[in-house]
């Protein structure tokens, strides 16, 4: 089982590090996610992309992986309105389907679960 837990760590960590480059490849992509009750859409873009490399690179660090893991559940709430507004917006997201869109939603607890298992000590 300690061979699974750490390859699921090295690709939740590859997952969000890969996530958080694509923020400055399609900034824009990204920008049309935020709400529009959130100021600054492309600094929000960056900061998370930023963020979303940071945490992905610490899951990796023994040392810390258990606060980047709590890290990354916070960033997966913080983040979460996005994925709200994109469902109630679909016409925005034309490259997804709606059932797509809905799919994000319950996928965000998958990953927050994902992450929460990294907080625990392995036994």
């Amino acid at each position: 089982m300690k061979i699974v837990r750490e390859i699921l760590r090295w690709l939740l960590a590859a997952l969000f590090v890969f996530a958080g480059i694509t923020h400055f490849q399609r900034p824009a992509f990204y920008e049309a996610m935020i709400p529009p009750y959130l100021p600054a859409p492309h600094l929000l873009v960056v900061v998370s992309g930023v963020i979303e490399i940071i945490l992905g690179v610490l899951l990796l660090v023994p040392r810390v992986s258990r606060p980047a893991a709590f890290g990354v559940i916070a960033l997966l709430i913080a983040v979460f309105p996005a994925n709200i507004y994109m469902t109630q917006h679909p016409g925005l997201f034309p490259q997804f389907t709606a059932t797509a869109l809905l799919i994000r939603l319950p996928l965000q607890f998958v990953l927050i679960l994902w992450a929460y298992w990294y907080t625990r000590r392995a036994t």
